[in-house]
């Protein structure tokens, strides 16, 4: 996007935060606990994003809210995660974390957003 702008369009946007969260991994230090950790940062993001593109083919309001809550869910992991990840002593590392996991809440809030507006608790 230019000038740091986020994407509109929330297919995007999931795609995008789960291919930042993939490349950030590969500058993490190689630890034990980063190799449990990393796994599961990297299946809750790749799931934000699969999971609203099945949100966004939904066949029913009941299916589409339940898609959106395990969104919320996959994006409330994946900023645990990321907060979890030994990022090393690079001060950049920790900086591209902080980004992530803000971004991690910003989708969540997007989704808690989404399905209040929907009817859902």
């Amino acid at each position: 996007m230019e000038n740091g702008e986020k994407p509109r369009d929330l297919e995007d946007r999931t795609f995008l935060f789960a291919e930042s969260v993939r490349g950030f991994v590969k500058r993490l230090p190689r630890t034990i606990g980063n190799t449990e950790d990393v796994r599961q940062l990297i299946r809750a993001s790749g799931s934000v994003a699969a999971n609203w593109v099945e949100a966004d083919e939904a066949l029913s309001k009941k299916d589409f809210l339940m898609r959106v809550k395990i969104c919320r869910k996959e994006a409330k992991e994946s900023r645990l995660f990321l907060r979890l990840v030994d990022t090393g002593l690079t001060k950049n590392n920790g900086t591209d974390r902080d980004a992530r996991a803000s971004e991690a809440r910003e989708l969540t809030l997007i989704f808690s957003s989404i399905i209040s507006k929907n009817g859902g608790p």
